[in-house]
């Protein structure tokens, strides 16, 4: 591989170290390319690229989270900005607990843990009885900083966290899972001409490229021609079976209780627009982002904004009920966060201006308080929760 072939001038050049692990999985990927007879799906490409074992983006040992590129981290989630993210989210999962009669969180791709480590302390601050808060996560390193995160920040609950290999045939609770969903693998399709083509990746003198070929499957080719995309110009955009199997396995586990997904994107009206001709692939490296998969495979994030009108159905569609669905914004306004910020002492500026700060990111527009939703599903629940008592847009999907 030539890295540099693909480096955008802006981008860091990553240490000696980092790069004999990035050709290290090129070099997988190139031979699986060849046994595949010189053609791989762009989500089994991306598959491999985030989660081959000691050498993916998520597998492999990159800090991934946090606030700055100096940090060596490559973008920020809401657990990372506030503290308050964590704090106002228990109180819906506390909610949902109290409505299903459950006592058990389950949370996927935990990140550092201040996630878990935050929805714990205020669960335990608001009297939620809760017995176990299991974790699942693919990576081996990000477990250990997970552990570490709560042992610090939660001392009084880490007895009761556990970290799963595999999923239980049911779960009685509440599912959370934060910025899950755009990590999964999608595959790409491009129309050209009027003719739909799903784009790959193959090999030219050795390096990484996309090839398009012909759809092959009369269901692909069925879902892509009802989408009535106006064929006279170029137009790329994913499926994301990956998200959509996901969702439906999660919802069959849920026996009782509550699943709630945070996430970027839009319904599926928004997604598959005309005008969105690029699609929404996008990678994340050094806090900066550029649309170059072939970038550093290994060492940079490699993500696709959610269709949620396609999760939605997932989930319905294994029995469970919709629960809601709403920008982030106004399911933290309806969860308390901006309560929780007033508690905050004004005058006491180095810790008021901060948290002033990241919760104007969490709600603003600009931001991500409309970008990101939060969709979520449920079984044995009622009452409507107060997170989605305002707001709700499950008829937008």
């Amino acid at each position: 591989m030539n890295p540099k072939a693909h480096q955008p001038d802006s981008l860091p050049a990553p240490g000696p170290t980092a790069l004999a692990q990035s050709e290290a999985l090129v070099a997988q990927i190139r031979a699986a390319i060849e046994a595949d007879g010189g053609w791989m799906p762009f989500d089994r490409y991306m598959e491999r690229a985030l989660y081959t074992p000691g050498l993916g983006y998520y597998s492999g040992g990159a800090v991934k989270f946090g606030r700055r590129a100096e940090d060596g981290s490559d973008f920020v989630t809401a657990p990372e900005l506030s503290p308050l993210f964590a704090a106002t989210l228990a109180r819906p999962v506390a909610q949902a607990l109290e409505a299903s009669g459950t006592r058990h969180v389950m949370e996927f791709g935990a990140g550092t843990g201040k996630l878990a480590s935050g929805v714990l302390n205020a669960l335990h601050e608001l009297g939620a009885p809760l017995e176990t808060y299991s974790i699942v996560d693919l990576s081996g390193e990000l477990r250990e900083r997970q552990r570490e995160t709560i042992e610090a920040h939660a001392p009084g609950m880490a007895a009761r966290v556990r970290w799963l290999d595999a999923l239980p045939e049911q779960f009685e609770g509440v599912v959370i899972g934060n910025e899950v969903l755009d990590a999964m693998p999608v595959r790409l399709f491009a129309l050209d001409g009027g003719v739909w083509h799903e784009r790959g990746v193959a090999l030219r003198d050795g390096a990484l490229h996309f090839e398009d070929r012909a759809v092959q499957s009369t269901h692909d080719a069925a879902f892509l021609r009802d989408l009535e995309i106006d064929g006279t110009g170029a137009y790329v955009t994913e499926t994301h079976e990956a998200a959509l199997a996901f969702t439906r396995t999660v919802c069959m586990m849920l026996a009782r209780g509550a699943v709630f997904l945070v996430d970027y994107g839009f319904p599926r009206h928004e997604y598959y627009h005309a005008q969105r001709v690029q699609g929404t692939l996008m990678c994340h490296y050094r806090h900066r982002a550029h649309g170059d998969p072939f970038l550093y495979p290994g060492l940079q994030d490699i993500t696709a904004h959610v269709e949620f009108t396609g999760i939605a159905e997932a989930g319905v569609d294994t029995g469970a009920d919709l629960l809601g669905y709403t920008s982030q914004a106004r399911f933290l306004m309806n969860s308390g966060i901006t309560e929780a910020l007033s508690a905050i002492d004004p005058s006491d500026i180095p810790n008021f201006l901060p948290a002033a700060n990241a919760v104007q990111k969490l709600l603003s527009e600009a931001e991500m308080g409309e970008l990101f939703k939060v969709i979520a599903f449920s079984r044995g629940i009622d009452a409507t929760l107060d997170a989605f008592a305002r707001g709700d847009r499950s008829h937008t999907l």
